[in-house]
């Protein structure tokens, strides 16, 4: 009896020591390879273990296909990839999915498409990093803890396509204290950052407070240094005097929207690349909305909505969002 218990013992020691191990195999399913998910993947692939394996999944085919090869040809080492056949198969067999997906009704899609056959019951750990509202990834994270499919928590991220390529995203979480430990170590591979901001829900909360401020702080860095150029002032000084002064903001001193202003923002290569006033637009309706909700005042998000609408037009469509300075100082 006393050996059957020892050995019963050394079992479990060796059963923990097992899954405390970082070298243990681990299976990953990511969905969603636009602009962001696309470089995020490849530095998770790229920073995990040989022993750990991925599969990828997104509506478009060729993109899918484009990056397994491109990490089985072009990385050295990373986790084993494979290609999924679908939202079933990206999330059966996985430890841990992570989705980064356009806005609330494809994120609810996707959850969706990934339940509906039946997934076996296991403790995943899903990671969406999309940026949508609040009440909607509460809605998901809940059908999928009454499915007993594991946990849900929301990590949306600031940084850009310039972010996510080279790994310095930002990311702010919104997970119960215990899950703290086991989700950072999987952001810090496609981040440099994670800010837990409190229980699901939250790390969208803040995101949605912070683009809701940058917004505003966009337009109105355009009006003053229109309203600068107009009095008479080279937007240089002009941007030099507002960053060592109380109008500073990062639409000031890192993404100016003046043309010639900050040597690589987006206004110096005709409003390329960026965050896309689409992008703004929708983050900015999501603050707009979760404030309804919420019952709280808000009084310059709505006329903030309507100059971004009036510059989503004609030749800006599509630009970073910046690109407000052209519309501002059109006169139109």
């Amino acid at each position: 009896m006393r050996v059957h218990a020892v050995a019963r013992n050394i079992f479990r020691v060796q059963r923990r020591a097992f899954s405390a191990t970082p070298g243990r195999l681990e299976s990953y399913g990511f969905i969603g390879l636009g602009q962001m998910g696309y470089q995020m993947a490849k530095n998770l692939q790229a920073k995990l273990s040989p022993n750990d394996s991925i599969k990828l999944f997104d509506l478009n085919d060729t993109v899918s296909q484009r990056l397994v090869e491109e990490m089985r040809t072009s990385q050295a080492g990373g986790a084993a990839v494979e290609l999924a056949v679908g939202l079933h198969d990206a999330a059966k067999d996985s430890d841990v999915v992570i989705t980064v997906l356009p806005g609330p009704s494809q994120v609810k899609s996707v959850y969706r498409g990934i339940s509906s056959v039946g997934l076996p019951k296991k403790d995943r750990l899903y990671i969406d990093c999309s940026t949508i509202d609040p009440s909607s990834s509460r809605s998901v994270a809940t059908s999928i803890a009454e499915a007993d499919q594991g946990q849900l928590v929301d990590a949306p991220m600031s940084g850009g396509v310039v972010g996510a390529t080279n790994g310095t995203l930002t990311f702010m979480l919104g997970a119960p204290n215990d899950l703290v430990p086991r989700v950072e170590p999987i952001l810090l591979r496609m981040g440099k950052r994670v800010l837990h901001c409190g229980a699901q829900g939250l790390g969208l909360s803040a995101k949605l407070a912070n683009n809701y401020l940058l917004a505003i702080n966009n337009i109105a860095t355009a009006e003053a240094m229109n309203l600068g150029v107009r009095l008479g002032l080279d937007p240089k000084t002009l941007a030099n005097v507002i960053n060592v002064s109380t109008g500073r903001c990062w639409p000031s001193e890192v993404n100016n929207p003046v043309a010639g202003v900050v040597e690589g923002a987006p206004a110096s290569r005709n409003y390329e690349g960026g965050f896309s006033v689409d992008l703004m637009l929708k983050d900015l309706n999501l603050a707009i909305v979760a404030a309804h909700q919420t019952n709280t005042q808000i009084h310059l998000g709505g006329r903030a909505k309507r100059v971004y609408e009036l510059t989503n037009r004609e030749d800006r469509k599509g630009k970073d969002f910046s690109v407000v300075y052209k519309f501002i100082s059109s006169d139109k």
